[in-house]
């Protein structure tokens, strides 16, 4: 669900709908950095609730996955008659509500990851497997869409086009609430058997300023900040591949909507195949050597791309459709480490936390980091959207000027480019070394073990 929200969103309210870039942008924006701004509100709370049943996660994941799942569906059966100011509120409103609600979900979700395994190589492979999933549940949408959606080239829009995707959304929401309830009852006899939490810490008394001064905090801390702002900027990086390679592959490369899901399934196929290499290097180094490998063999992907669109006019469009898919597939491996080692690198962080700390605060950083990459999202898409408006983007051409095409191509490639060698250089600051983590740990599973004997 969210992978067609974040792929397909940008490309369906202004290629479909009609709805210009800078409106969509602001859209998406602001519900974005609502988003970010309720991640931390979340974790607070899930870190303080002490439900006998449910534990401190798994309520507010129960609760949002079917909240999710009906907001998915009137997102996208928004009325094509709408004049645009209606349809840019209905927008608007919608991903504010879906935003709050995936919150609910996804903030104890990733909380949790760092309750049941905090020890360095079990939080490793925990990562691997969720990404994994993860992943899997990336590319649905694509195959999906080359199941449900006609097969239209050059950007010819009709209103069986938005019926496709009424038709995805309904069974990503059908997905969503059945997966969910596998998710949460499992992981609850797991939680339960092992008794994953300690219900004898004391409440922390709730504040919105100490909320903010928290994150502050922080972000002034060398290691957190790392991985925050690297993990942002290579979040832009992508949201300029994704949100932008919609319009890239119809109205540069004329693929039809057959042809992009192939494409889409090839970068998100190439980063499932490259997770058994990211763990593997993991373990035989530190995380955050096999995290610049990853993202030098992105940038190798992104350059591989480059030739092919410079090269688009002098090759059939057949041809450079088998050509661009080992082009993604690199890029696919090297982002695979990204959906699984930033996340695995902050789980270090915070069990170091922790062990400093003496509190389980867990839900409340895991809020600040998704805070960081929403708001780096937010601007992102907010950018991305007067850019397509620069650039004199119109949906209601099939056929874009070349100006046009080649503005395109310079916002995802400058976008991309940019982005990723600011996320190597924030990453190149992460200090945190296995050692130093395994060491703690030791001491965590002591103190843990005592506090279970003695409840």
């Amino acid at each position: 669900m969210s992978q067609t929200l974040n792929a397909f969103i940008m490309f369906f309210s202004t290629a479909v709908m009609g709805i210009s870039g800078s409106l969509v942008g602001i859209a998406i924006a602001i519900s974005s950095l609502w988003d970010g701004v309720s991640d931390p509100l979340i974790g607070y709370l899930s870190d303080n609730t002490k439900n006998k049943f449910f534990g401190k996660r798994l309520g507010f994941m129960f609760f949002g996955i079917f909240v999710i799942a009906l907001l998915n569906i009137c997102i996208w059966s928004m009325p094509a008659k709408f004049p645009e100011w209606g349809k840019f509120l209905w927008l608007l409103v919608g991903m504010l509500a879906i935003e709050t609600a995936n919150t609910c979900f996804g903030t104890p979700y990733s909380a949790l990851a760092i309750d049941i395994a905090p020890e360095y190589n079990e939080q490793s492979k925990l990562q691997g497997f969720k990404t994994v999933f993860n992943i899997i549940g990336m590319i649905l949408p694509n195959i999906l869409m080359y199941f449900f959606m006609s097969s239209i080239s050059i950007g010819i829009q009709t209103s069986h086009t938005q019926m496709g995707y009424i038709k995805i959304s309904l069974i990503n929401s059908a997905l969503l609430i059945v997966l969910g309830l596998i998710t949460i009852l499992t992981t609850l006899c797991y939680v339960r058997k092992h008794k994953v939490y300690n219900f004898t810490e004391p409440k922390t008394k709730f504040s919105l300023s100490n909320l903010l001064t928290g994150y502050f905090n922080v972000l002034k801390q060398k290691d957190f900040r790392s991985v925050i702002l690297g993990y942002s900027f290579a979040t832009i990086a992508s949201t300029f591949l994704t949100s932008v390679g919609m319009h890239l592959f119809t109205y540069c490369y004329h693929f039809s909507s057959t042809q992009i899901s192939v494409v889409l399934i090839a970068l998100f196929g190439g980063a499932i195949a490259s997770q058994p290499l990211w763990v593997y290097l993991s373990k035989r180094m530190d995380k955050k050597r096999a995290l610049n490998i990853s993202l030098s063999t992105i940038v190798f992907g992104v350059f591989l791309t480059i030739i092919t669109f410079l090269f688009r006019s002098f090759v059939p469009t057949d041809t450079m459709f088998y050509i661009a898919i080992p082009c993604l597939i690199f890029c696919g491996i090297g982002a695979g480490a990204m959906y699984s080692l930033p996340f695995s690198m902050y789980a270090d962080v915070v069990t170091l936390e922790i062990f400093k700390t003496g509190k389980n605060n867990a839900g409340a950083y895991t809020g600040y980091f998704t805070f960081s990459y929403n708001l780096a999202n937010s601007v992102a898409l907010l950018l991305i959207g007067f850019l397509l408006d620069i650039i004199k983007f119109d949906s209601s051409q099939p056929v874009q000027a070349m100006s046009v095409q080649n503005g395109l191509g310079m916002i995802v490639f400058f976008g991309c480019s940019i982005f990723l060698a600011l996320a190597i250089t924030c990453f190149a600051r992460f200090s945190v070394k296995r050692a130093d983590v395994l060491k703690v740990q030791m001491v965590l599973d002591r103190e843990k073990s005592k506090k279970i004997n003695k409840i």
